[in-house]
C-alpha cells in the first residue's frame, strides 16, 4: 500500500496510516463522511482539528463541511476521552429512580461535569438519553478497552465504590 493515500499533495499520511485503508476504500465514494468519521474516531478516539483536515484533505469535502456533521451527530467527539467513559442514564426511568443524585455524586467524587474529563485522563462523564436497561434504575455503563460494564441499583456510595475500584485497577 502507497504512503500517498489521496492525490491531494498534503504530507500527512505518515501520521493517519490506520485510517488510510478506509479513505482508500471511501474517499471518493459519494455519502460516506459519516463512515469515514466513525472509523477515524474508532481509530483515533476522537476527531481531532488534522484528522479532519487530513479527511478534507482526501476527500475534497470542505472541513467546514465535515465539522458541521460531526457536531450535528451526538456520536462524534472532537476532544480526545478518559480511559473510561461513564455512560449516565438520563432517561425518565433513571431520572425517577435519582439519575441527578447519581451524577452528583460523580461529578463531586471525580471534580468533573457532564463532557469533562479527569484531570488524569482516566474517566470521562457523559449523559445520555437511555441505556436501555430501565429495570436497573438508576443505572450507567463503563466503556474501555477492556469493555463495557453496567452498574444498577446504584447509590451515591455505590457509584462512588465503583469508581474507586475502576480507579484502583487503572
Amino acid at each position: 500500500m502507497s504512503e500517498k493515500v489521496c492525490d491531494c499533495g498534503c504530507d500527512r499520511a505518515a501520521q493517519f496510516t490506520e485510517l488510510a485503508p478506509t479513505l482508500e476504500q471511501y474517499a471518493k465514494v459519494p455519502g460516506s463522511l459519516i463512515t469515514i468519521l466513525q472509523k477515524t474516531q474508532e481509530i483515533y478516539g476522537y476527531l481531532s482539528v488534522d484528522a479532519i483536515n487530513y479527511i478534507s484533505e482526501c476527500t475534497g469535502i470542505m472541513p467546514a463541511k465535515i465539522y458541521g456533521v460531526a457536531t450535528f451527530y451526538a456520536q462524534f467527539r472532537l476532544k480526545p476521552i478518559g480511559k473510561y467513559l461513564i455512560m449516565l442514564c438520563k432517561g425518565t426511568a433513571c431520572h425517577v429512580n435519582g439519575a441527578d443524585m447519581i451524577e452528583e455524586a460523580i461529578c463531586e467524587h471525580l471534580n468533573i461535569q457532564d463532557g469533562e474529563t479527569t484531570e488524569d485522563g482516566l474517566f470521562t462523564l457523559n449523559n445520555v438519553a437511555c441505556l436501555g436497561c430501565c429495570s436497573l434504575a438508576p443505572v450507567m455503563m463503563v466503556k474501555s478497552a477492556d469493555g463495557d460494564e453496567t452498574y444498577g441499583n446504584l447509590t451515591k456510595d455505590s457509584v462512588k465504590k465503583v469508581l474507586d475500584e475502576i480507579r484502583a485497577k487503572a
